[in-house]
């Protein structure tokens, strides 16, 4: 048994495979049904049918042989295949009686026609096939119009023409179905790319947030122990244990970072916790050692969602360093942070000399790059390239409107009235991280004067 359905099962598929091949086999089964039932008398209805009780005309042999050999091309032609064996059909039932049963092929040309074109096409082809046959068949017939063989006519093309109907439908119901599943799966694909694309931005966003802070601090120390080396030695040693940390904290946030990428099932997975406002106190004093002068108020800090947690921190982070690589001299700078109903506010304020003129291009150290800031003449003058200025453009700010909108919050940067710099930034406590961003709150991470 399951070698005879496996060989079934292989013949099937190479007539799918080869659909001429099915249509000629089709063809010459017709082609013998309807020789064998023309030697068949139906009797009076009284009684079974009676084998060899007749014998078929040569010219309805021809007929016969003709409408089958027309359905070899019933898949390319498929309306001039069905004009051309109701035609014949129509001839059988005018010029002979009894009449062969030429119709057979009619009928499979018209299930052919209703499987291949749409609904109203096969109502009308199918109307008008049933009608006309039918009609042949009831008015040059010997019998009488009401007979069942003038009525087995309309029924047989009636039911190809459901039949076929019938197939198209679910033929297109399928393909509906496979189109869905495999737009779909088209869809999973391009969100997983997205979605991978979305932490890829978020882990340069987070080695842009490290790799500034910590070399600007480093630069700025450095900076020092040179210009104290001779006359202050103790300060110069101070300075160098001050990069040797900033140095050691950088490695360490960096190889956290970085080991976000690791394959599952790699070792030395990341396990320390992603920095937030709890480990604010470190940061602020890693400023302070390095000159820069650090007022907080941040009430709350524990209790605000990851995400809500490490955003704030990022950006107090990035605005505090741009205050120290921008802001000049004798600069001082606020912190604060505190919740207002369902949103956090961050916010960084300088009172820096380099804030009324801290455009693209023109950094406090006196360079003219086009990230501002050029080589420093000393331990504030800010290192080659080193413009990440809060004027909107360098990458510090677009990082930071990044991740902020990408929580549905709000960013706003911008010089002081008055002199200085101001950096104000609105997070949603309930943080939807990963959704398009709400309307209105892209526009509000513009600059304000």
């Amino acid at each position: 048994m399951t070698t005879l359905s496996s060989g079934f099962a292989r013949a099937r598929r190479w007539l799918r495979d080869h659909p001429l091949a099915f249509d000629a086999t089709l063809a010459f089964c017709t082609l013998v049904a309807m020789i064998c039932s023309s030697f068949t008398d139906p009797g009076d209805g009284h009684g079974p049918p009676a084998f060899g009780a007749r014998t078929p005309e040569l010219f309805s042999v021809l007929l016969m042989t003709l409408t089958a050999a027309a359905l070899v091309l019933r898949r390319r032609r498929p309306m001039q295949v069905l004009a051309v064996t109701a035609a014949l059909a129509a001839v059988e039932y005018v010029l002979m009686d009894p009449p062969a049963p030429v119709v057979m092929s009619t009928v499979i040309a018209l299930y052919t026609v209703a499987s291949r074109t749409d609904r109203p096409t096969t109502w009308r082809v199918g109307l008008l096939t049933m009608g006309g046959l039918t009609a042949a068949a009831m008015v040059f017939g010997s019998t009488p119009w009401y007979s069942q063989e003038n009525f087995g006519v309309f029924a047989w093309t009636g039911l190809a023409s459901a039949a076929g109907d019938a197939v198209r439908s679910r033929r297109a119901f399928v393909d509906a179905i496979r189109e869905r599943a495999e737009r779909a799966e088209r869809t999973r694909e391009e969100e997983a790319r997205r979605r991978v694309a979305e932490e890829r931005l978020r882990i340069a966003r987070d080695l842009h947030d490290v790799v500034a802070h910590h070399i600007a601090l480093v630069n700025v120390q450095a900076g020092v122990a040179a210009h104290v080396m001779d006359k202050r030695p103790d300060q110069a040693k101070e300075a160098l244990a001050h990069v040797r940390d900033a140095s050691r904290s950088a490695l360490n946030e960096l190889r956290v970072t970085v080991g976000l990428l690791r394959q599952q099932g790699d070792p030395e997975a990341p396990t320390e916790p992603a920095p937030g406002l709890a480990v604010l106190g470190e940061l602020v004093t890693t400023f302070r050692n390095a000159g820069l002068p650090v007022e907080v108020a941040c009430a709350d800090r524990d209790r605000l969602p990851a995400a809500v947690d490490l955003a704030a921190y990022r950006v107090i982070q990035e605005a505090l360093t741009n205050v120290r690589k921008h802001a000049g001299a004798g600069a001082r700078a606020e912190v604060s942070v505190v919740r207002v109903g369902a949103t956090a506010e961050v916010t960084v304020l300088d009172n820096g000399r380099g804030s009324a003129g801290r455009r693209p291009g023109t950094g406090p150290g006196g360079g003219t790059g086009p990230d501002g800031g050029g080589p420093g003449d000393g331990p504030d003058g800010g290192g080659p390239g080193d413009g990440d200025g809060q004027a909107g453009g360098g990458h510090g700010l677009v990082g930071m409107r990044e991740r902020v909108t990408a929580l549905g919050g709000a960013l706003t940067a911008g010089p002081r009235y008055g002199g200085g710099f101001r950096v104000h930034a609105i997070l949603p406590v309930e943080a939807r991280t990963g959704e398009p961003d709400r309307p209105g709150t892209a526009g509000g991470t513009g600059l304000r004067r």
